[in-house]
């Protein structure tokens, strides 16, 4: 069940960002892109790397920090958080599994996208794709949570093959957030993230604390989560630190294909407290 304290700690996390501005005039997180737009919608802080020719120095003259004029294109955009229902993310050891923890991250953006008045997509992918859509309402990330406690996870995902179609349904530049654990093959992975190098890409994978450290020994039964396979082995402490090294080089090559298209990667435990998990990666 997805915990619904995680939406008052975005309430929260939305106030500490509104107080980086006064009172004189509005400020909300940086959006996924910057536009050229004729209408000034309202300021950002100033960023390493901004045109300091949008810099107000009326604000620079009354608060002595520097804050970016946002035109109306910055508004403009749209986040698309393309989340894995497979039957993998129906795994926990801990109180909380997988496809619950990405959830609510991608409730988060659900959130955030509503507060600042962007568009937002929420689709999940497994075996098929199913297109969730939001209007400009706080009101429609209860129902996306509504919608999310009731799924059911299943099937194995075919990321490479649903996520070239969706990729055809994007029609402008657009923030892209993909929320899995990723275990699969990387050259699938490889493959599929190159259609998206022209967006800018968060990569965020998922996994319980077991599948990376894996302590378990002695003779046990393996069943693969998605196909239901069931293998019988003993487990040494040579086979267990053979299995540790190809998790642990699968994650980094997962990482390596993110950052290799201009994207951002992002790996989170399930036990890695949601809020300092959400923060993070809005704040990179």
């Amino acid at each position: 069940m997805i915990d619904t304290t995680f939406i008052s700690q975005l309430k929260r996390f939305n106030i500490i960002i509104n107080k980086k501005v006064t009172s004189s005039f509005t400020g909300a997180r940086k959006s996924a892109f910057t536009g050229q737009g004729l209408i000034i919608n309202d300021f950002r802080p100033y960023e390493s790397g901004d045109d300091y020719r949008a810099i107000d120095w009326k604000i620079y003259a009354r608060t002595d920090e520097f804050f970016v004029k946002r035109f109306e294109a910055e508004r403009n955009l749209t986040a698309h958080v393309l989340l894995d229902v497979s039957k993998s993310m129906d795994y926990g050891t801990t109180k909380i599994k997988k496809f619950e923890y990405a959830s609510m991250l991608a409730l988060g953006f659900a959130y955030l996208s509503a507060r600042n008045n962007e568009k937002f997509h929420l689709t999940l992918v497994s075996d098929k794709t199913e297109y969730l859509r939001a209007k400009k309402s706080s009101n429609q990330v209860l129902g996306f949570l509504d919608y999310l406690n009731e799924v059911k996870c299943k099937g194995v995902i075919k990321f490479h093959d649903e996520l070239k179609k969706y990729k055809k349904s994007i029609k402008s530049k657009s923030l892209v957030v993909i929320i899995s654990d990723f275990l699969f093959d990387i050259e699938e992975i490889r493959r599929t993230l190159h259609y998206y190098k022209n967006h800018e890409v968060k990569v965020i994978q998922i996994l319980d604390k077991s599948e990376t450290n894996f302590n378990v020994y002695g003779s046990i039964v393996l069943e693969d989560s998605e196909t239901g396979k069931k293998l019988e082995t003993f487990i040494s402490e040579r086979k267990r630190q053979e299995y540790r090294k190809k998790i642990y080089d699968h994650i980094l090559d997962v990482e390596r294909e993110t950052l290799s298209m201009g994207g951002k990667f992002f790996l989170f435990s399930t036990e890695q407290p949601l809020f300092e998990a959400f923060y993070k990666i809005v704040n990179d």
